[in-house]
C-alpha cells in the first residue's frame, strides 16, 4: 500500500475513533469534505470546509448518529486520489443504516485536502476513472 493510502487510513481511524486533533493534523487547513450525514442534516450541495468544516462535521456526526462506522475494504491509489470501498453502519435519530459505500480522498503533501463519499462502489471508482468489475 502507498503512502498516500496509508495517510487516508489513518484518517478512518481518526473518525472512527471521533478523534478532531488526530484528524485535524492528517487535513489541509482548506479541505473540502461531502460526507452523507451531510444530506441527513440538509446540508445536501454544501460541503464541510476548511478545519472549522471537519468540527463542525464532527459536532453533526455526535449530534445525529450515536454510532457512526465506516468499514473500507479496499484502497486504490490512482495518482493523487485513494479510492476506497466498503460499507458504512449507523444508527441514530430514527434512521438505522446498513450500505455500501465508495469514498474518494485527494491527499496533496501528506495531507488530506477533498474527500467525498458515494453510495456505491461503481460510483466512487468511476471519479477515478476506473471500472467496476464485479
Amino acid at each position: 500500500m502507498g503512502e498516500n493510502a496509508d495517510i487516508v487510513r489513518r484518517v478512518f481511524d481518526a473518525f472512527s475513533r471521533r478523534d478532531l486533533p488526530a484528524l485535524l493534523a492528517l487535513a489541509d487547513p482548506d479541505v473540502e469534505f461531502q460526507p452523507q450525514t451531510a444530506r441527513v442534516i440538509g446540508r445536501e450541495e454544501e460541503p464541510y470546509r476548511g478545519h472549522e468544516g471537519l468540527r463542525a462535521y464532527m459536532a453533526d456526526v455526535a449530534r445525529v448518529w450515536v454510532q457512526l462506522r465506516s468499514e473500507p475494504e479496499e484502497f486504490l491509489e490512482v495518482g493523487d486520489l485513494v479510492v476506497c470501498t466498503g460499507r458504512v453502519y449507523a444508527w441514530g435519530v430514527g434512521r438505522v443504516v446498513d450500505a455500501p459505500a465508495g469514498w474518494v480522498w485527494r491527499v496533496r503533501d501528506g495531507l488530506l485536502v477533498e474527500g467525498r463519499i458515494y453510495e456505491s462502489r461503481s460510483a466512487a471508482l468511476a471519479v477515478a476513472g476506473l471500472h467496476d468489475d464485479g
